[in-house]
């Protein structure tokens, strides 16, 4: 299924699903929230000198936890990863933030967050018995929009979208540096669940 037909499908859902789930369960904001995911996402990385290739698709997931500060203000802490494995080689490209999440209507669902922290690089590459590690973090940003679809009480379907990108810098393998100045960025479209 193509990205523009998924994100119109959430789209869809989110409209028909929040008016039926808002009338039995109100917008009510406070004190500690948590959320985990999954989705599918389009990464891409480039180095000095390289282009890194195409965009790559995989799946990504993502936890989120924090506290309130008033009804239109959240902080708190997220991480966020893409996974891919081919050819014995599993690559992750991930970011943790610290975010502000703002809702612009107390009463309502929709929101917009942003974060800045640390964006990493893992991957794990075998060759036959022999394993070999390679990690390298750096800093990064996170920007992502969704709506928290209440299902219960205290309990949301939440579809979000989210974008990080990060520069973890040159990546050594083997006391060598095998990719410098290495940047990254993923775009995910993903649900999760969110308690509040």
């Amino acid at each position: 299924m193509c990205k523009k037909g998924l994100g119109g499908i959430v789209a869809a859902l989110v409209l028909v699903s929040s008016q039926l789930a808002w009338a039995d369960h109100p917008q009510v904001r406070e004190g500690f929230w948590i959320g985990f995911g999954g989705g599918y996402g389009s990464a891409k990385g480039r180095c000095d000198g390289c282009d890194g290739g195409g965009r790559e698709g995989s799946f990504t997931g993502f936890v989120k936890l924090g506290g309130t500060l008033n009804k239109h203000v959240l902080l708190g802490v997220e991480t966020n990863a893409w996974i891919k494995s081919q050819d014995q080689v599993t690559l992750t490209l991930g970011n943790v933030a610290g975010t502000v999440t703002f809702y612009p209507q107390a009463t309502a669902g929709f929101f917009l967050k942003g974060g800045v922290g640390v964006s990493y690089l893992s991957t794990d590459v075998q060759e036959g018995s022999v394993t070999t590690s390679v990690n390298k973090a750096g800093w990064g940003v996170l920007a992502g929009l969704g709506y928290d679809v209440r299902v219960g009480r205290n309990i949301s379907i939440t579809p979000c979208v989210n974008y990080f990108y990060g520069q973890p810098g040159d990546v050594v393998v083997q006391g060598e540096t095998a990719l410098a100045g290495w940047k990254q960025d993923v775009i995910d479209f993903g649900i999760g669940i969110t308690f509040h």
